[in-house]
């Protein structure tokens, strides 16, 4: 069922949704209002990549908050809380696998959270503290078979562009610095690019243990030195993920934060030998990811 929307983006604008051809199966426990709706999409846009393992995220309004893969899902769940708890107590979650009345018992009336399934207990849960639960009944696995090209009416003409379904190629993901990366840095930085792929330009996302220590989107400069001032010391070490070509500037400030990798579209000579000065692990894509 289509849910009625509240309100737009502020309390004075009209909103409302419409079913299409690609609209998946879903059902909502209560009303949304047009950005709580934004951040539901947004979440699901990005947990659809990790469909066949347990992932979590936090989202406010189109931005991503924190993403977390665990064991068990309380185990991304709590990932997520901890790598940014004061966003997660006014965020939308959105999970990839079944929620339970342990992930229940850590939401409060301001969250809504959207899941593939609900157990009993858990919906008991939910319901005595009002929060609104969305429950996703299209498989996750073909979720990305519905986004839609995006769309925007400006007064110049309409814009429209084929949606983002990129993936990384082992033709063009290259290891071009002289230190080689652990199995366990590769499967961090996939998981990093994978979050940056969802976040809003320029983006920063800096990763370890697959769970995010700190994300920086939106901002029009020194995105690196906001997300290392945020991570602190849990970026020793840790896997950086940029969606544009760094700067040798960049490269120095990740030095000082001890990052051990960094995986970016392309990378220059000159950005190699000062990544090699430092024993930095250095992987190309050979692809930007922007996302306006």
């Amino acid at each position: 069922m289509i849910p009625e929307l509240t309100y737009g983006e502020n309390t004075f604008q009209k909103a409302e949704i419409e079913e299409n051809d690609k609209t998946i199966d879903y059902e909502i426990s209560g009303n949304l209002t047009y950005t709580e709706l934004i951040s539901v999409v947004k979440g699901l846009n990005l947990v659809s990549e990790f469909y066949d393992v347990n992932c979590a995220c936090s989202v406010k309004g189109s931005g991503i908050c924190a993403v977390a893969l665990g064991q068990a899902l309380a185990d991304a769940v709590q990932k997520v809380m901890d790598s940014n708890p004061i966003d997660f107590m006014t965020s939308v979650i959105v999970v990839s696998t079944e929620v339970d009345s342990e992930i229940a018992r850590f939401l409060k009336d301001t969250n809504i959270i959207a899941a593939p399934k609900f157990t009993a207990n858990a919906l008991e849960i939910l319901n005595t503290r009002n929060v609104r639960y969305v429950t996703v009944k299209t498989p996750l696995k073909d979720y990305k078979k519905y986004i839609s090209n995006d769309i925007k009416v400006t007064p110049l003409g309409t814009l429209t562009q084929t949606p983002n379904l990129s993936e990384l190629d082992k033709d063009t993901f290259k290891i071009v610095s002289k230190a080689k990366p652990t199995t366990e840095q590769i499967e961090d930085a996939v998981f990093a690019w994978k979050t940056a792929k969802h976040c809003n330009s320029q983006a920063i996302v800096i990763a370890k243990d697959l769970k995010t220590n700190a994300i920086a989107q939106g901002l029009q400069s020194a995105a690196i030195e906001f997300v290392l001032d945020y991570s602190c010391d849990s970026s020793k070490d840790a896997i950086l993920a940029s969606d544009l070509p760094l700067t040798i500037h960049d490269i120095d400030v990740a030095s000082q934060g001890r990052i051990g990798l960094i995986i970016l579209p392309f990378a220059e000579k000159d950005i190699i030998s000062k990544a090699d000065k430092y024993n930095m692990v250095v992987i190309t894509t050979g692809f930007t990811n922007i996302l306006y």
